[in-house]
């Protein structure tokens, strides 16, 4: 705590000391606060400077606070994805986690985030046909089970030439606003079941590293991260901070209480 006047104020010395401390930063209107755990979706820091109309700021001081501050995630399959049936719905599905960090794989198709924001979705299939004629293939997104206006690409897939099946990256990006605990899921269908998203292993001559069937990745944009935790409502001495449902500790962040 820096010093503070009494009621009917002071010497010249300590109003001088006291006024250069705040035109250098050195006030009493700073807290520090943990998210609760547990699944918790609010927090309350109990303060006797806040105010009903306080403004409140918050910025993360913990590493657990900070890494929460731009979410992401990194998936793989590395798998062979077959459709059984042509002209048929499937859901790309994912294996390996490269990276996870507010944004993770659920139900195996699911790509979920935990945080309210503007994501960018990035993906490659590697699709292999091995028919001597090329075949059509379409993949599209779905948010929470439904079928994204406007998402939906068309390619077609080389026919086998040579003894080497035809093969074709396809690789696509969208910007998708999501709320907190939404999911992407792709899903594909293809003309003629040839086609299939195809893993290929570790190759020689020259030696060279597998090739995942199915790469994608999860990565936050926007907005300002601190709208990830904000203050809901206020009175005489308290706040409410909404959040993300929270099961990590130690997420502590620093708050400046203004008026």
């Amino acid at each position: 705590m820096f010093r503070v006047l009494p009621p009917f104020g002071g010497d010249p010395r300590a109003t001088a000391e006291i006024v250069n401390g705040i035109m250098n930063g050195k006030t009493n209107n700073t807290g520090l606060v943990t998210l609760a755990t547990g699944n918790a979706t609010t927090t309350t820091i109990n303060d006797a400077r806040i105010g009903a109309d306080s403004l409140i700021i918050l910025v993360p001081v913990s590493a657990a606070a900070e890494a929460d501050s731009a979410p992401y995630g990194s998936f793989q399959s590395l798998a062979d994805q077959t459709a059984a049936a042509a002209n048929t719905e499937y859901q790309v599905t994912y294996d390996t986690t490269d990276f996870s960090n507010g944004v993770a794989v659920t139900n195996n198709s699911r790509i979920q985030v935990k945080s309210y924001g503007i994501y960018n979705f990035q993906t490659s299939i590697q699709l292999t046909n091995s028919d001597s004629q090329a075949h059509a293939v379409s993949v599209w997104f779905k948010k929470n089970g439904t079928a994204i206006v406007n998402s939906n690409s068309d390619v077609s897939v080389p026919s086998s030439h040579g003894g080497t099946a035809g093969r074709y990256l396809f690789v696509v990006n969208f910007f998708f606003e999501l709320q907190a605990n939404d999911y992407i899921e792709m899903a594909w269908s293809t003309e003629n079941t040839t086609v299939r998203l195809d893993y290929l292993p570790t190759a020689s001559s020259p030696t060279r590293p597998a090739t995942p069937s199915v790469v994608a990745t999860m990565q936050y944009v926007a907005p300002a991260a601190s709208t990830n935790v904000y203050v809901s409502s206020q009175t005489n001495g308290s706040a409410t901070l909404t959040h993300y449902a929270n099961n990590t500790a130690d997420k502590t962040y620093g708050y400046v209480v203004i008026g």
